[in-house]
């Protein structure tokens, strides 16, 4: 069986173990589709702010180059300010021009403390700042709670946070498991070079430093994305998300890792480009397999965090504070920029490092949510308490 084929055939298993529990999806009630970035991906290199002289100014090595009329290949501008880069420009392009798509700058939590694990538990509780954490109760799992239509699922190793709660809701893995961090037979290669040469001790010594510092920073990276799925993960098995959303499911999560890029980032071409590519890739077969059910779905894509404005002396950028999210859908109002905005410039930046946040992410979401569902003021506040929806009009 194919891998693809099992996907589905697990798929259906686990919701017939749920059956009890679960709703027939409803697409009259719309399906929405949470996908987080873990590691708290570079906005500013997704979303170029060209019309800003400080973002060039700010990133010598990192800023990719202000669009050009004459190129098919390079940034592609939205308006006069905003332009997305290169590694997404023919997918979300496409999407953007046909109004699929729409992109919420300066967007995210007002959590402070640029901790990849106290931000992402902060957005997935959806619990106000401040007040006594609740861990058994993520924000998607008291939606779930709140709807009668759309059977929630959870595209993951685990239940994550957001849908931790009072409904049952099956989580489906979908990680890839990557390369090992250093090649072991490699080593020995090398290593046997210098075999009787007065080198031999520095160059073992050399290369056991090597693989202790690559294991090290593999563990940090590894830590910040809680196990979850690649970029190039997320593009293969786009298509069985999809054919689960479609055909069974209404409510569903995914995250992906590989997005906390301290070092050797990259500008038009590199790592985070690569990561860029293989995300717009995922959404735009995601897009394709839903069909005609497309219409009825909406995907929000987010993160813990954007990063710091200023590129750093290793070639990347460092944990910030606002974000930019995606929104796409095959009947949102999209092919714009969305939400409250400022002049992208050195002196605006918040603690003079960080995109400030603008949109607070449970206000977002929160008036999505009361325009596709109906829900009352008294269901939302069950939802996201102590918030007030923001209606910015994409759905």
């Amino acid at each position: 069986m194919k891998r693809r084929e099992f996907l589905c055939a697990a798929g259906a298993a686990t919701a017939g173990a749920f059956a009890g529990r679960l709703w027939a999806a409803d697409p009259a009630k719309g399906r929405f589709l949470l996908v987080f970035l873990r590691g708290g991906y570079d906005c500013a290199n997704l979303l170029i702010p060209y019309s800003s002289s400080d973002y060039y100014a700010t990133r010598p090595k990192i800023a990719i180059a202000r669009p050009d009329p004459q190129s098919a290949t390079g940034a592609l501008a939205l308006d006069s300010d905003w332009a997305i880069a290169p590694a997404v420009r023919d997918p979300m392009g496409a999407m953007y021009k046909r109004g699929e798509l729409a992109f919420i700058p300066f967007a995210g939590t007002e959590d402070l403390t640029r901790s990849h694990f106290e931000t992402q538990d902060s957005i997935e509780l959806g619990q106000p700042l401040g007040a006594t954490r609740n861990y058994t109760s993520g924000f998607l799992a008291r939606l779930a709670a709140q709807l009668t239509g759309p059977a929630p699922i959870s595209f993951t190793d685990a239940l994550p946070l957001s849908f931790k709660g009072t409904v049952d809701i099956p989580n489906i893995s979908l990680r890839s498991v990557g390369k090992p961090v250093f090649d072991d037979r490699q080593s020995a290669l090398l290593a046997s070079m210098y075999s009787g040469n007065h080198l031999e001790a520095a160059v073992t010594d050399g290369l056991e430093l090597r693989k202790e510092v690559s294991q090290t920073m593999q563990e940090e990276m590894t830590a910040a994305n809680r196990g979850a799925i690649t970029t190039k993960g997320f593009a293969l098995e786009a298509d069985g998300i999809g054919r689960l959303m479609r055909d069974k499911y209404g409510l569903g999560f995914v995250d992906i890792g590989g997005w906390d890029t301290h070092v050797n980032q990259g500008s038009a071409q590199g790592n985070l480009a690569n990561n860029l590519q293989n995300l717009a890739g995922g959404l735009s077969t995601l897009a394709d397999t839903l069909g005609s059910e497309w219409r009825n779905t909406v995907v929000v894509v987010v993160s813990e965090f954007g990063r710091t404005f200023r590129e750093n002396g290793n070639g990347g950028t460092d944990h910030g504070h606002g974000s930019v999210y995606w929104v796409l859908g095959g009947s949102i109002h999209g092919g714009q920029i969305a939400g409250r905005q400022q002049r992208v410039a050195v002196n605006t930046l918040f603690q003079n490092r960080d995109y400030p946040v603008l949109n607070e992410y449970r206000s977002v979401l929160g008036g999505m949510f009361r325009s596709m569902w109906s829900l009352s003021p008294d269901a939302l506040q069950q939802v996201f308490p102590g918030t007030t929806p923001l209606d910015l009009q994409l759905v």
